[in-house]
């Protein structure tokens, strides 16, 4: 946008609607699933199916790790295969859904929290377009990220995802794509067949990531590094979590919760997601 007009024009495009779309935290898992048919994709399928038709898609993806937040900006995003050892077929997948730079520079310049710089270089990582290619296969709606700022405390990334909350009344979809469970290091590689096989840790910090969402316990999720070893198994390192924790912070009082997707894979991987609203 060149101009105070354009800005204005496009502001008024994005009216409030008479709902507010809900906001998801998806667990993403294996690459692969973004080309398998499986229980996990045939529920991505399903939700694109049953939630209201949205404007726009905002991802804040655990791929994205940046200094500094930093939202996409360009008119088409490429495809990101940031991954190794998975067959050709996979890498052989493009997703070419359109940007909205509109869209960018209107969220940058709403939000007050910190600073967003426009982004001309990322595109859509595969904590983005293995999710959103089964949502919306047709491609045909625009697909922002927002980046992790790795050296923010989680508070940063709970408070800045409450000034997100107006995306929500414009017809914008914004989607967390972690894992809450997520230890590559312990995955147990030869039960990955066995359905829902998973080590006493992580079932007992799945179990209580769900209560403590279901309770409304900001804090406690925020301050997850003081739940026990389990949590410390559960999350070596926060980047897979973060994106629950953009979750919550643009979750309403009014909204209700679901939990979906809700299994253990190899030990120490959960794929438990959750919608508010809808």
């Amino acid at each position: 946008m060149k101009n105070l007009s354009e800005f204005k024009r496009y502001a008024d495009h994005l009216d409030d609607q008479d709902f507010v779309m809900p906001v998801l935290f998806i667990g993403h898992g294996s690459p692969m699933n973004g080309i398998e048919d499986n229980v996990f994709s045939q529920y991505w399928r399903k939700l694109g199916q049953e939630i209201p038709t949205p404007k726009a898609v905002l991802v804040i993806s655990a791929h994205w790790l940046s200094r500094g937040t930093r939202i996409t900006a360009m008119d088409f995003p490429k495809t990101i295969h940031d991954f190794g050892g998975f067959p050709q077929a996979l890498f052989d997948v493009q997703y070419p859904a359109p940007g909205d730079p509109d869209l960018a520079e209107f969220t940058a310049n709403q939000i007050q929290y910190t600073k967003i710089d426009l982004d001309h270089e990322w595109g859509l990582d595969h904590g983005t377009w293995t999710v959103v290619r089964h949502m919306y296969p047709a491609a045909n709606i625009p697909v922002l990220q927002l980046s992790i700022d790795y050296y923010q405390s989680p508070k940063y990334h709970y408070e800045l995802a409450r000034e997100l909350y107006q995306l929500r009344k414009k017809g914008v979809l914004i989607i967390g794509s972690g894992n809450m469970v997520h230890n590559l290091r312990m995955v147990a590689w030869s039960k990955l067949n066995e359905p829902e096989y998973g080590y006493d840790w992580a079932i007992e910090m799945n179990d209580t990531f769900k209560n403590l969402i279901l309770e409304g316990d900001y804090n406690a999720l925020i301050q997850y590094e003081k739940l026990g070893k389990s949590a410390q198994l559960a999350i070596p390192t926060p980047d897979h979590y973060i994106p629950l924790l953009y979750t919550m912070g643009l979750k309403s009082g009014k909204d209700q919760t679901s939990f979906f997707n809700d299994k253990v894979v190899g030990g120490s991987l959960t794929m438990t997601s959750v919608m508010f609203g809808g």
